[in-house]
């Protein structure tokens, strides 16, 4: 299949999640293919579903399955050929994965903070404030920040959170910046250092997928992709995949491309963030810098912490 191909009676599917940022996320995607390959509006077309874990907001994301709850419904969506590709947020796609599947391109990625929202900066929280949240990594670093803190469970998307906010179920709450500016709200919240919130693998990234046998697709997936990101964003995974974390394991990982070299960052925390390790190290890109990172790091844990991570 060449890009010209595409047409109004056969146009490029893009699946998605039908959440507002999911949605925002895949018109970029869709913006990106169209204006480069020249495409006219009527030869994409989004496909928005609704993924399980937007249906089940009730519990943390780790207690009833995981990132699969974001992407299955759209795998199955390229199995069964009902889109020709997938847009995902990095962040919610697993680890370890089928190869049926392949992230073929990232666009570039937006802002990696996470952003307070219910205060001006962690210090103006008081006493015993309950800041809700259902990431492990969030809240060991906001305990470990605020020991005094309650972590009360909160999901859902970005304005499900805001309201719960607004409703006085949690005083505050964090929120990665990406979301927040491609929803239009860059002045929503405030900036939280990165020494303190090193943010989660693949942050701010967003990730075009296709099934591998679809090599008609490649070219036309790859010529939106942005190599420093799709470089980074794997470094942090190659990095979560050497560190065994799952969706229970409090862990922060950040790449930077600088020249032919990687630098890493990484913390990995007990849940309560009374241990943190944390490491950081330059690779040439290629090398196995990420796994030899994750190796430092469980081995100065103690075996409370080094427990959290896959053996």
């Amino acid at each position: 299949m060449t890009v010209s191909i595409f047409t109004a009676q056969r146009p490029l599917r893009i699946g998605t999640r039908r959440s507002p940022l999911a949605l925002a996320q895949a018109e970029m995607t869709m913006a990106a293919l169209k204006a480069v390959h020249n495409l006219p509006d009527d030869a994409v077309t989004l496909f928005p579903m609704l993924a399980t874990g937007d249906k089940i907001q009730d519990r943390p994301l780790a207690d009833i399955g995981g990132k699969a709850l974001w992407t299955k419904e759209l795998e199955r969506a390229l199995i069964d050929d009902q889109i020709d590709i997938a847009v995902h947020s990095m962040k919610d796609v697993e680890t370890w994965r089928t190869d049926i599947f392949v992230i073929s391109a990232m666009l570039p990625r937006a802002d990696v903070h996470d952003r307070l929202i219910g205060a001006l900066a962690l210090d103006d929280l008081k006493q015993g404030a309950r800041v809700g949240t259902s990431s492990p990594r969030r809240a060991a670093q906001l305990q470990r920040a605020r020991p005094d803190v309650q972590i009360v469970p909160l999901r859902g998307n970005v304005a499900t959170r805001l309201a719960h906010i607004d409703a006085g179920d949690a005083d505050a709450t964090l929120l990665a910046a990406a979301g927040l500016d491609r929803l239009g709200m860059a002045g929503v919240g405030a900036k939280l250092s990165l020494d303190a919130f090193l943010p989660a693998a693949s942050q701010g990234a967003v990730g075009i997928d296709c099934l591998a046998s679809r090599e008609d697709l490649m070219p036309v997936i790859a010529a939106i992709n942005d190599t420093d990101t799709f470089v980074a964003v794997n470094a942090e995974r190659d990095f979560l995949a050497a560190v065994g974390g799952n969706c229970h394991s409090p862990v922060a990982a950040l790449a930077r491309i600088e020249g032919m070299q990687i630098r890493l960052r990484a913390e990995i925390f007990t849940a309560d963030g009374s241990e943190m390790q944390f490491g950081e190290c330059l690779y040439a890109i290629g090398s196995d810098g990420a796994a030899q990172l994750a190796q430092e790091l469980l081995g100065k844990a103690s075996a409370d912490l080094r427990g959290m991570f896959a053996s």
